[in-house]
């Protein structure tokens, strides 16, 4: 009988012998080796953390003992362990989310799949639970030696070292990569714990000499293997940068041997204080192709073929947006010896691996520190450089202070490519880069290019470069790039006209690849006898004089973009007019200011309303006895128009 179906709580863990829970770790990485290839996810990570993850749920009482996953990407095995066993409909609407979700389960806790944050919540949540008296419970925080370049595991490093007064373990989990191989000085330094010739032969050589004391001098060699000062960390030495902090130091421990994980949470939870487990774990473990995938040890996958790990079903043959972007930059690269290509931690998903093969000494990959990235980059543009730095849209979030007064306060000319920007799909909420437009257009003397396919990208990139006393934004889309989309005339301040019409009834404004369905849109108008002009503006942020001359001759303006409404570039374009005099009514559409859960890219659009059926449907139809006149040549008639109104909950509402 298989053991991982007997498992429907962490504490079905408790009645399986050391030997049972080996073999269920076995079960566990078949499960997910045959699954994560049916439906894609989040497959190396994984792998990785399955006797970690069962140590921990055996060692610690999940929910009362929170259990914290640093960005959580590696909680499937977590999630298999609380009940949750259906992987079916894995990153898919009513399927299991891939990430933490509170509303999966009461074992799940931080739902962020951001970095580098997890022990400043677990920080916060042990505080609470000593402070109103529930000393008995233990908070454990999983963070990776990738989340050790971010500062703020540093930060709360510093804080939880100044009140030892509670029970708080922290475990890390270092494999060596976060989506790539770790860099950095940290790196360097775990990697030599990793690799010390001392370690590992002192390992051995120990775990032959106590083995011939039978039981308990095994387990008195597991004992003393996870001791901060004990018989290994003496020759590593790796406790000193934890003690320095006072900090309790556990390690480094085999992260894949259950029993010597077992022996070594349990020093760390009847410990009382805060402490530091260091396990060494390999990503991909158990399944020979993540193995010798040199990239990222299968870090994500889509659906994959459980033997040889060989894609299924390939691609379209359409190139990506990031491989447009990664040979645009490397012509750009070679033109000019100023550009420098920065990334965090993202040097193959943002497209800059190209860039770095062919002009190594120019890329500063500087792990997951977004803030660094950024006010370095307007360190390079002082000293005469242009950095293009490459960060996937959510992520942008976390450097927004940095964009504002190390950049644009300073008028440094830095380029900030966004890849995966708008709605994103299966990787839900924290992940969708949707707030992208709104945040950054607020930001003065900025420029926003949103190219809609593969030509204008790569020639906004170039307009993007040349801007040396200011910062620009260059952002797109997941996935396959758009069709092309020619113009039928480029007006002189850049903005493209795609569709006129000899009646001036409506102006469709389409921000980049959703100009694509403000053509179609303009043709079902067309079919009800409505004229419409659609424009792709290009640089988005400043708001052309073009757009204000066409919004005047029109009688209604709809915008369309992929990101939040509110505060979004239909709301700028809606200032702007009313600064100039020009009252032609504005709809701005795009998607709810909410948390969108995960689902395809199709489905969060058409719940947002962004069809060309529905946009042509509210422009057509009649609310609030709204109506505008529309021109029949000499004749007018009149046309009544919806207004897109959101409810709460963020479904559309017709009101009638």
């Amino acid at each position: 009988m298989s053991l991982l179906r007997t498992i429907t709580g962490p504490r079905d863990l408790d009645a399986l012998s050391v030997a049972q829970l080996g073999e269920l770790a076995t079960e566990v990485r078949e499960f997910l080796v045959e699954n994560v290839s049916r439906t894609g996810g989040h497959l190396g990570p994984n792998l990785g953390v399955v006797e970690l993850t069962i140590a921990l749920h055996r060692v610690f009482d999940s929910p009362a003992d929170p259990i914290i996953f640093d960005t959580g990407h590696q909680s499937y095995v977590h999630k298999l362990l609380t009940g949750r066993q259906d992987f079916s409909g894995l990153r898919t609407r009513e399927g299991l989310a891939g990430y933490p979700q509170r509303a999966e389960s009461e074992h799940d806790v931080v739902e962020s799949s951001h970095a580098s944050s997890s022990l400043s919540w677990a920080d916060g949540v042990s505080r609470a639970l000593t402070r109103t008296g529930r000393r008995d419970r233990h908070v454990v925080a999983v963070v990776g030696d990738g989340s050790l370049t971010g500062g703020m595991t540093w930060e709360a490093l510093n804080n939880i070292s100044d009140d030892n007064d509670r029970n708080l373990v922290i475990i890390v989990n270092d494999n060596g990569r976060s989506y790539a191989p770790t860099i950095g000085g940290m790196a360097r330094y775990l990697n030599r714990v990793r690799t010390a010739d001392s370690y590992e032969s002192l390992r051995r050589g120990s775990t032959t000499l106590f083995s011939k004391f039978g039981p308990a001098g095994r387990a008195l060699y597991r004992g003393v293997r996870g001791g901060t000062h004990g018989f290994l960390s003496r020759f590593t030495n790796n406790a000193a940068l934890y003690s320095n902090l006072d900090i309790k130091y556990l390690g480094p421990v085999d992260g894949h041997d259950i029993a010597a994980l077992i022996e070594t949470l349990k020093l760390a939870k009847s410990y009382g204080a805060p402490v530091i487990v260091h396990a060494i774990t390999e990503k991909g473990r158990g399944f020979q192709p993540a193995l010798d995938d040199e990239a990222d040890q299968f870090h994500a996958v889509g659906r994959i073929d459980p033997v040889t790990g060989v894609t299924i079903g390939g691609s379209s043959g359409a190139q990506a947006w990031t491989e447009v972007f990664a040979s645009e930059l490397v012509a750009v690269g070679e033109e000019r010896e100023d550009i420098i290509a920065m990334t965090a931690a993202m040097l193959r998903p943002t497209g800059l691996l190209p860039f770095a093969q062919r002009f190594p000494e120019r890329v500063f990959d500087v792990g997951i520190a977004e803030q660094h990235a950024v006010a370095s980059a307007a360190g390079l543009a002082f000293g005469g450089l242009h950095p293009v730095v490459a960060i996937y849209a959510t992520f942008m979030n976390r450097a927004f202070d940095q964009v504002l007064m190390d950049v644009a306060l300073h008028r440094a000319g830095v380029t900030f490519v966004l890849d995966r920007a708008g709605v994103t799909g299966p990787d839900g909420p924290s992940h969708h880069g949707i707030w992208d437009l709104a945040m950054l257009q607020i930001v003065p003397h900025i420029r926003i290019a949103v190219p809609r396919d593969e030509t204008r990208l790569r020639e906004e990139l170039r307009e993007a470069v040349a801007v040396s006393d200011a910062p620009t934004v260059v952002r797109f889309p997941k996935g396959a790039v758009s069709a092309e989309l020619p113009a039928l005339e480029r007006l002189d301040d850049g903005v493209d006209v795609l569709v006129r019409s000899e009646a001036e009834d409506v102006l469709l404004v389409g921000i980049g690849p959703m100009a694509h369905i403000a053509v179609a849109v303009a043709e079902r108008l067309r079919d009800q006898g409505i004229g419409a002009t659609v424009i792709d503006p290009r640089w988005v942020v400043p708001v052309q004089p073009s757009v204000v001359r066409l919004a005047a001759s029109h009688r209604l303006v709809i915008t369309i973009e992929d990101g939040i409404r509110v505060g979004g570039i239909g709301t700028r374009v809606r200032q702007v007019l009313r600064e100039s005099g020009v009252d032609t009514a504005v709809d701005e559409l795009g998607v709810p200011d909410e948390f969108i859960d995960h689902a395809s890219r199709e489905q969060i659009l058409e719940d947002a309303g962004l069809t060309p059926a529905k946009i042509a449907q509210d422009v057509v139809a009649q609310v609030l006895g709204t109506r505008i006149p529309v021109a029949r040549g000499a004749q007018t008639s009149e046309i009544p128009v919806q207004r897109l109104t959101r409810v709460p909950d963020g479904d559309d509402t017709d009101l009638a």
